[in-house]
């Protein structure tokens, strides 16, 4: 999966779009950060360490351990929180389809609650909150 690929899939969830905010522009060595518009959460953060093309995803703690035991190339997140993050190195042993599986789990995570949606949603509109 290249890079462009990559920020392409992430772009196919509900409410997500692509930022820049290390280097403001987009080009093939800046960090491509994808975030939900309702919360400005990241889930998936693109880069190039080492000459590989990484993500760091957000993570639930027993998963994490358990990815990072199952593939070589899933590490503790480089700059991140290393209990709710990993790192995911392309082009390794982690098949595209378990990669793809990672970034709608850390999708999910991120992704505003029903709930606060709802709200969110009757307050723009001028109601109140249930």
């Amino acid at each position: 999966m290249t890079r462009r690929e990559l920020i392409d899939f992430c772009l196919t969830f509900p409410a997500v779009y692509e930022d820049y905010p290390f280097d403001g522009v987009e080009d093939d060595h800046a960090w491509a950060v994808m975030r939900h518009r309702a919360n400005k959460k990241s889930f998936a953060l693109i880069y190039e360490r080492h000459g590989r093309l990484c993500v760091n995803l957000k993570c639930d703690p027993l998963e994490a351990d358990f990815l990072r035991r199952a593939f070589a190339d899933v590490t503790p997140a480089y700059h991140m929180n290393k209990v709710h993050w990993n790192t995911v190195a392309l082009g390794g042993d982690v098949p595209e389809e378990e990669l793809k599986g990672m970034l709608g789990r850390s999708y999910k995570l991120i992704k505003p609650g029903i709930r606060r949606q709802e709200t969110e949603d009757r307050r723009q509109n001028g109601l109140r909150p249930l």
